[in-house]
């Protein structure tokens, strides 16, 4: 360390005079220091206020310029010395010498300016203002195609360097993307993929970018699915492999990359890690199994991919993924289960997996998952469930199946998502009068959804509930059916949903409440009363917002309420008929219909 101390005295000296020899020997002399203790060699480099004197020999003729570079490439290994670095004007002669025509100090600038804007803000900034980035992307443009291993040295450092210039700052990710860096690192990836390190390279940096929106476009534009596939299909290593994962995953988020994914064979290669990895309780194998089988399901939400993969319920991709279900790897059956729900999203696909068997496959899945079981797996087998229960000709053949049973059994589950997706599946299935009125009539469920009604935590278990408790007087028009969620105390929440803020959900409920008026007044009256559904419909009436069926409904219930005693009497006290004249000139035929038959029944009944 006397030594060190020496030798920065004497380059304060050389770097003035420029004597070449002498200068090589301290810079020589530094580099060993910093080869043997390099954050003590660099806090005396700062201590000396030498950083400055480096600016100056930073000049492209001197035959120490890559040796200088490289200094300053490993101090910069150390936080604390990056913004001095920056503050010694250093980056401004660094970015001129990614002008030079030799490979060493390429090589040596490209190290410092990346170690400088490692994790630095101050770098980074620095750099950008010199217009060092836009440099390199056109070097690795130029540099691309040349496969020796110098130059292969060199794209590393220069990726590298882009990628710590960039790494989780959206605004410089942006930058890079708009000067074109993301073909250019495909075509590289290609043409490189026998070099390991620039690969990895390569990797992270799609890694970083992928995450941006924008970027997703200009991925599409190349070949980067098929590059991954050969890539991926090349490894063998975990962490290899989970390096691609981690790039696939966002990608596969874009419609237009999965479908290029599919197209590329990468469904073939999740396929065989799965069952590779299915019987193995290594942990980085459990791993790489959870993160193949979610890439599959992920793949599957694109309408192509999916459909592409469904090939009319024929094709192997499809027939592997029934085969998951019964499997006895959680993993597995979740991954089944979401897969047709994701292929459960036309009414073609629908019909076709329910003939052929799959709500028997769901329900015996279900069944193994009643007593703790796992919930997300009830969760994906509920909505694939769900999601078969849409197409008209699909409910009465899942009614028969007995799904509504093998659904009911989960009423007791305290989990929101498991709830929700069995409201669901039970809303989906009661368009037949039959089933509605059966599961109308089942107290405990009535009497869970009004308990779910008041689940404010939760609003898509409260909206559902409302909903099916809606449904079941719609479809069974069944006076049984209302004297349930009448004594169940359902009333006062089918009121409160007259006033959601979704339209379709205030109609729902006017609808029921009208049924109810018509077919069991006298049983819900005083109900109706406490819930002060008269003062709502007014409200609704009187608001110039109210949709105009939402209108029309309300005065259909108007008359409907006028059989009963008090609820007459409200409808007097608040001039209903001041309203509903109104309305006669309401510019919807129906309304302006309906308005005239309310006023003349109002007027007779006053």
């Amino acid at each position: 360390m006397d030594n060190l101390s020496d030798t920065l005295k004497k380059l304060k000296i050389t770097a003035v005079d420029r004597t070449e020899d002498s200068l090589e020997g301290c810079l020589d002399c530094l580099l060993q220091a910093l080869a043997q203790n390099n954050m003590e060699t660099s806090e005396k480099i700062q201590g000396s206020g030498i950083l400055q004197l480096f600016a100056s020999l930073l000049i492209p003729q001197s035959s120490c310029t890559a040796k200088v570079a490289n200094i300053i490439a490993e101090v910069a290994k150390n936080e604390f010395m990056r913004i001095p670095c920056v503050d010694a004007g250093l980056i401004s002669p660094l970015v001129q010498l990614l002008n030079s025509k030799d490979q060493e100090v390429l090589l040596q600038t490209g190290r410092a300016l990346g170690n400088i804007c490692y994790d630095s803000h101050e770098g980074r900034s620095a750099v950008d203002q010199a217009g060092g980035a836009q440099i390199v992307i056109d070097h690795l443009r130029s540099l691309c195609s040349i496969t020796d291993p110098a130059n292969e040295k060199l794209l590393t450092v220069f990726c590298g360097m882009l990628m710590n210039y960039s790494n989780e700052n959206d605004s410089l990710q942006a930058q890079l993307i708009n000067m074109g860096v993301i073909p250019t690192l495909v075509k590289l990836l290609g043409i490189h993929c026998q070099n390991a390190a620039l690969t990895e390279m390569c990797l992270v940096a799609f890694g970083n970018l992928a995450e941006l929106e924008s970027s997703k476009e200009q991925f599409a534009s190349t070949n980067i699915a098929e590059e991954l596939v050969k890539l991926f299909k090349k490894q063998i290593e975990h962490d290899k492999r989970e390096m691609i994962f981690e790039v696939l995953a966002p990608l596969a988020e874009n419609d237009a990359i999965k479908l290029q994914l599919v197209e590329a064979g990468l469904v073939e290669c999740l396929l065989e890690i799965v069952q590779e990895k299915v019987d193995s309780e290594k942990e980085d194998d459990i791993a790489e199994l959870k993160t193949a089988s979610d890439l599959m399901v992920l793949l599957l939400l694109g309408d192509e991919s999916m459909q592409k993969l469904f090939e009319g319920g024929k094709g192997n991709v499809f027939q592997r993924v029934l085969s998951w279900i019964p499997s006895n790897n959680h993993q597995l059956q979740l991954a089944g289960a979401l897969a047709i729900a994701n292929f459960a999203r036309n009414d073609g696909n629908c019909i076709h997996m329910v003939d052929n068997g799959i709500v028997e496959k769901l329900m015996d899945l279900l069944d193994r998952h009643v007593e703790d079981g796992n919930v997300t797996v009830q969760h994906a087998a509920l909505s694939a469930l769900r999601n078969l229960a849409i197409p008209v000709v699909n409910k009465a053949k899942m009614l028969s199946a007995g799904v509504t049973e093998a659904v009911l059994k989960f009423l007791k589950s305290e989990m929101p998502p498991v709830q929700f997706k069995l409201l669901g599946t039970l809303r989906m299935l009661i368009d037949a009068q039959e089933a509605a009125e059966q599961l109308g009539k089942n107290v405990k469920l009535v009497e869970r959804l009004v308990e779910w009604c008041e689940a404010k935590d939760h609003a898509g278990v409260m909206g559902e509930s409302n909903r099916l408790l809606s449904a079941l007087i719609r479809h069974s028009k069944s006076k049984d059916v209302i004297k349930t969620i009448v004594q169940s105390g359902g009333i006062k929440h089918l009121v409160t949903m007259a006033t959601s803020e979704h339209v379709i959900m205030q109609n729902e409920a006017l609808v029921a409440l009208a049924l109810i008026a018509a077919l069991e007044l006298g049983t819900a009256e005083k109900d109706l009363e406490s819930a002060k559904l008269v003062q709502i419909l007014h409200r609704l009436l009187a608001d110039e917002r109210s949709a105009p069926e939402i209108k029309y409904n309300s005065m259909v219930l108007i008359c409907a309420l006028m059989g009963s005693e008090s609820l007459h009497k409200e409808v007097q006290d608040l001039a209903f008929l001041d309203v509903v004249s109104k309305l006669r000139s309401h510019e919807n035929k129906s309304v302006a219909q309906q308005a005239s038959l309310t006023e003349q029944r109002l007027t007779v009944e006053s």
